[in-house]
Order: structure tokens, then sequence, then C-alpha cells
């Protein structure tokens, strides 16, 4: 299904600017901590985004099965390799946004 390599890739995007965010927040923190802070709150609302898209992904995988059995194993395969992606980059986030609360 096409419409899910969409989401995926609108996924990996809210992934990408919610670390661009961190990376500012932890630039910023000391010199400009206001400004920082507003760039952390992006970067958690990037990651809500990010949310809301893999509940759309995972509904239509699930109605997919319900409807037709198991999707196609090149679709899944994909959306496997992209999901493990971004589980590893979400967690690169996470470890900037502890830094940014620990510093």
């Amino acid at each position: 299904m096409k419409i899910i390599k969409c989401l995926a890739e609108r996924i990996k995007e809210e992934i990408h600017d919610a670390e661009s965010y961190m990376d500012l927040a932890i630039t910023w923190k000391e010199e400009q901590p206001e400004a920082a802070e507003v760039f952390n709150e992006l970067a958690a609302e990037e990651l809500g985004h990010m949310d809301k898209l893999h509940e759309v992904v995972t509904k239509l995988i699930d109605d997919y099965k319900e409807q037709h059995g198991d999707p196609p194993a090149g679709m899944m395969a994909l959306y496997d390799y992209m999901h493990e992606q971004n589980i590893e980059n979400v967690m690169r986030v996470k470890v900037k946004q502890a830094m940014y609360r620990e510093a």
C-alpha cells in the first residue's frame, strides 16, 4: 500500500525534525535558555506528530489483515526495516532530550 510508504516517510521526517530541534536546544541552552526551551518543546511536538502517524500506519495494517489476511511480504519487509530505523533514530532524540534536561 502506497499510503504506508507515504506515512513512513513522514514519520522519518518528524523524527529528523525532532532531532534538529534538540540539537538547537542543546546548543542554545546556556546562552539563550528561553529559545532553547522553545526548541525542546518543538522537538516534543514533532515526536507527538510521529506517534499520530504511527497510529495511522498500525491501523491501516490491522485493517488490511482483517480484510485480506497478511499484507504482502515485500511491503511488510520494507515497513519493518523503516520501523527499526525509526526506533533507533527516536532513541537518539530521547538521549538528546535527557542530555538537555540534565545539563
